[in-house]
């Protein structure tokens, strides 16, 4: 898994820009910190929170301009002016909802469903991410375009940009 997270965010940093003006980037469900690290590395002005539970903050590296932070995420997520995530639902959303200024945003890195399947590889592999996703977590699962424009506005933002595709994961831009 982290071979995969490398090369993901890799990428991410090549191609998506929306961290230049970030302050404070909480990274929530962020491990051991790998993500945040590659990122705060490239954009040293950030001061990077990688946040998730105690028992697996208690492993993680000590890295330059990171600070580990253990918690629950359905409980709360600390502030930051951006909230970086790889995981949804609508308690977390709210969460980090919560944990964002009025000019704060949520970076959601995420596949998309399409609405109607499609016969090609990468769709098939998404489904199958989808059926592994329900089987793992009592809310996990793939969500399309719209699902994730619902869960936005009802968890109170005003909408979603979305900046670009990398290796079948878009990042997403939750606006309050």
């Amino acid at each position: 898994m982290s071979n995969h997270t490398t090369i993901v965010m890799k990428k991410v940093l090549e191609c998506y820009k929306g961290f230049r003006d970030v302050k404070r980037l909480v990274d929530v469900g962020g491990g051991l910190g790998m993500n945040i690290n590659m990122i705060t590395s490239k954009y040293t002005h950030i001061q990077g929170i990688n946040f998730d539970l105690p028992h697996v903050i208690q492993h993680a590296p000590s890295y330059p301009g990171v600070e580990h932070i253990g918690g629950d995420m359905f409980e709360s997520v600390p502030n930051g002016d951006t909230i970086f995530m790889k995981e949804n639902c609508m308690k977390l959303m709210k969460n980090c909802y919560d944990a964002i200024p009025d000019d704060g945003k949520v970076i959601v890195l995420e596949a998309l469903l399409p609405n109607m399947p499609k016969n090609e590889v990468a769709w098939k592999s998404l489904s199958q991410m989808d059926i592994l996703m329900m089987t793992h977590c009592s809310e996990g699962k793939e969500r399309t375009k719209q699902e994730f424009m619902d869960m936005a506005t009802n968890a109170g933002f005003r909408g979603i940009k979305y900046e670009c595709c990398i290796y079948n994961f878009w990042i997403m831009e939750f606006f309050k």
